[in-house]
């Protein structure tokens, strides 16, 4: 005879990253999970600043990874402050901060089928996409549990265009802010 588990409460797993997307992304697992009744996990993965490979081969960077977890600790101490004003969710469930690439690690910390796993699925050029690999496609190809794509906030391709504009010192374009504010405040 088998021995009798109770059964888990489902997860809603999120990748957090400190950004906008991840904001956005963060904000909407909550409602899936509250809408879910579900537990929320935000996790935040890390690595070293030049992978696990270069760590194993250079030992003196192992002193450092306890002061780099600090970090990433307080990285997610942050984003959950932005998003819900404290480190509490209002939502069972845990924070964990993992060692990893993020796509792998959110793939294994969403491992069972009742979990649903939430990632942002920012804005990528082609030479960004071929550069750096995507956290968001790797968990679309390889998890085992559904996988909620969240698009990046309209704000961010807003402020986006205002960094391109600062770092290329272009003048601001008044006339398309005052056309638009003219659409959100209409003159009585």
């Amino acid at each position: 005879m088998s021995e009798y588990r109770p059964p888990t409460a489902a997860r809603v797993v999120v990748g957090v990253s400190g950004s906008l997307g991840g904001a956005t992304a963060l904000g909407r697992a909550a409602v899936e999970a509250r809408r879910r009744g579900a537990e929320l996990w935000p996790v935040l993965a890390w690595e070293p600043p030049e992978g696990d490979l270069a760590a194993r081969r250079f030992p003196a960077t192992t002193a450092l990874a306890p002061e780099w977890e600090r970090l990433a600790r307080e990285r997610l101490v942050e984003a959950l402050c932005a998003v819900f004003g404290g480190t509490d969710t209002g939502l069972p469930g845990q924070a964990l901060v993992v060692r990893g690439a993020p796509g792998p690690a959110l793939v294994r910390t969403a491992s069972r089928e009742d979990d649903i796993l939430v990632v942002g699925a920012g804005r990528r050029g082609h030479l960004h996409r071929a550069l750096w690999p995507s956290a968001s496609r790797y968990c679309l190809a390889h998890a085992t549990c559904p996988v909620l794509a969240v698009p990046p906030s309209p704000l961010q391709a807003e402020l986006e265009s205002v960094h391109r504009r600062n770092a290329w010192r272009l003048r601001l374009n008044s006339g398309r802010l005052e056309r638009e504010l003219h659409q959100i405040l209409p003159e009585a």
